[in-house]
């Protein structure tokens, strides 16, 4: 299932094969990472070049998708927020038919804290407790596919043939307009399916394709199926089928299951929203937060400390507004479903784009699947004022505070890219600056610019006119896949003349990668380096030992100066709207972004930049 996340692993499948990225940081060598290129077919298709060319050469188009990933993502946070409060009222609702004296407000409050619980326990992460999860998960889907059976021949064996599609048709001519009203409702009956697969890219497809057709699908029709045949002579218990129509025996155990299966659920989904937010952070789409990874051996596990406490104030916000699970269900359908539809969007783009698909094949999965999905989209939106306008209103919340952050962190690049140093001019400022010997030791420069030096560089020298014997400007860049192997991570250049020891380095990250491993990156950094001096001295000349001799006193003076010291300079840019610009832009720089930079996490925390090694360089930009 490509749901959960899907519209962003789309979306970077998509800029990998035409350049549809707002940012101009493209470069050659990317290519040349070796899981990079896609396997493509063979054959050239004009109607995929026709829209290749027209998705690079649209503006409108280039936005159009950012903003549609932007919304699958809002909506995806906002599925983590709803999907807890529905699974774990839902299942504490059992309390209510067993315990009389039981009342809704008893039931609120013990949900409430049942995901505070929850929210809580995320910093220890899920790779401890993660093995209880496959053996809750089939003992539930044993107990209500064995319940579901017990009904079906206890009640009413016949309500099998439900089965049969004709009926459909036959419910549909006779209900009309109220048949597309119920939709709403019927697809709440696949919603939780997506819990499941939350993390998708841990499991391989036959994997995927085993547990659904070979347990999930076959207990959740017989379950249905059962509790149709329960209700068959039970109608007034129609509001709390799923517990009522449970055996007395069986009512207790299978009411700890059913709490346990919701809070696997709802753990998925927290999870799908940290991994998510993650790679949100590789496009420039979200604001800066610190991502923990919880696992050593599965490094997909990570857990985003601001994103939990928001999340777990929204769960309880939530639970205690609505208070029920019918306006929670409806609002949950249109979150699920409004990603399935964007997903599907994306694909058949993808279809056309990238594999080529024949074009009988993607006009089948458009007018079944994707039409299928609008439909029920149309039917979930039916019920916006009923509860279903609280996704919308999570999604204009987020996809706000992304496109504020991503549009400034666009034009503050742009800025940068216009007044990028060239080589020439820092051989100028360096000799026409620095009046004395340079400072013993290795500078590293962050910079979000990869090509060139940001200009913050010569207000730094033009206030502190010193610089160390080594320089080394470092960018980190996401490409639009999801792991860069460790060895092809760091690609570097250097700044001629060689005797002015300045290097350029574009530190590259999949989406999926771990920024901060075990080994202290400035480590890493050194040693990737010596590598490179050597190798760029064997490209310009193989055979000459004089160059050899030079290689090793250039390694020899990195490793002196490495030894000596390292210092981290961070750029803090201070951006404000130019003088002369409009309202909306001053409102959006000066306000908005401002406030989002002061109350989240600022760059040297991201990275694990040692504080005691740290110099920051400030300067103002005018966008």
């Amino acid at each position: 299932m490509v749901m959960l996340g899907g519209t962003f692993a789309l979306y970077s499948l998509i800029c990998r094969y035409a350049k549809v990225g707002l940012i101009p940081s493209e470069e050659e060598e990317d290519q040349n990472v070796s899981n990079f290129q896609l396997e493509l077919p063979n054959n050239r298709n004009q109607r995929a070049s026709k829209l290749k060319s027209k998705l690079e050469n649209s503006v409108f188009a280039k936005y159009m998708l950012l903003f549609a990933t932007m919304l699958g993502t809002s909506m995806l946070i906002g599925d983590g927020v709803l999907t807890p409060c529905i699974s774990v009222l839902s299942s504490m609702g059992g309390l209510k038919l067993a315990a009389k004296a039981m009342t809704q407000d008893t039931i609120v409050w013990t949900s409430v804290g049942i995901l505070i619980f929850l929210f809580m326990i995320q910093r220890f992460g899920t790779d401890k407790v993660g093995y209880t999860f496959a053996p809750v998960l089939t003992l539930w889907f044993l107990l209500i596919s064995g319940i579901g059976l017990y009904n079906i021949i206890k009640h009413d064996p016949l309500v099998i043939k439900a089965i049969n599609p004709k009926y459909i048709v036959e419910y549909f001519m006779r209900n009309k307009v109220d048949a597309w009203i119920s939709l709403g409702g019927v697809v709440l009956s696949i919603t939780g399916t997506e819990a499941l697969f939350a993390d998708v890219g841990h499991f391989s497809v036959r994997a995927i394709q085993i547990s659904t057709c070979g347990l999930v699908y076959p207990s959740i029709i017989l379950a249905y199926i059962g509790q149709a045949a329960y209700l068959r002579k039970n109608m007034s218990d129609v509001g709390m089928a799923f517990y009522a129509s449970i055996p007395g025996p069986m009512y207790w155990p299978m009411f700890v299951v059913a709490v346990l299966a919701s809070i696997i659920a709802s753990q998925s989904l927290i999870s799908a929203t940290f991994s998510i937010v993650q790679q949100s952070l590789s496009l420039g789409c979200f604001p800066r937060v610190k991502v923990v990874h919880t696992s050593t051996k599965y490094p997909g596990q990570v857990y985003v400390p601001e994103i939990n406490y928001l999340l777990m104030l929204a769960c309880v916000f939530v639970t205690l507004g609505f208070r029920d699970t019918i306006k929670i269900g409806n609002a949950y359908g249109i979150a699920v479903v409004f990603v399935m539809a964007l997903t599907s969007a994306f694909l058949v783009l993808i279809m056309i784009l990238i594999w080529k698909t024949h074009v009988v094949l993607i006009l089948a999965y458009a007018f079944t699947i994707f039409a299928l999905e609008l439909l029920y989209l149309s039917s979930v939106l039916y019920k916006f004022d009923q509860g279903g306008y609280l996704p919308l209103v999570f999604a204009f919340f987020l996809m706000s505070v992304m496109y504020v952050w991503n549009d400034v962190y666009r034009k503050k690049y742009h800025f940068e890219l216009d007044n990028k140093i060239s080589p020439k001019k820092v051989n100028e400022i360096i000799k026409d600056s620095i009046s004395h010997e340079r400072l013993p030791g290795l500078a590293i420069f962050y910079s979000e610019l990869v090509h060139g030096i940001p200009p913050i560089f010569k207000h730094y020298i033009a206030n502190v006119p010193v610089i160390h014997s080594v320089l080394v400007f470092v960018s980190f860049k996401s490409l639009p896949i999801s792991k860069v192997p460790l060895e092809e991570r760091f690609l570097f250049r250097r700044v001629q003349p060689n005797d002015l020891q300045v290097f350029r380095c574009v530190v590259r990250y999949g989406y999926k990668d771990v920024r901060n491993e075990e080994e202290p990156f400035e480590r890493m950094l050194v040693e990737r380096l010596k590598d490179f001096i050597r190798e760029d001295y064997v490209i310009m000349g193989v055979e000459n030992e004089e160059l050899k001799d030079e290689a090793e006193m250039d390694v020899e003076e990195l490793d002196k100066a490495w030894r000596r010291g390292v210092v981290h300079m961070v750029g803090e840019q201070e951006v404000v709207a130019a003088k002369g610009a409009n309202i909306v832009k001053r409102v959006m720089i000066d306000y908005a972004y401002d406030f989002l930079k002061k109350n989240l996490r600022q760059s040297n925390k991201v990275f694990d930049i040692p504080h005691k090694r740290m110099l920051k360089v400030g300067m103002t930009y005018e966008l």
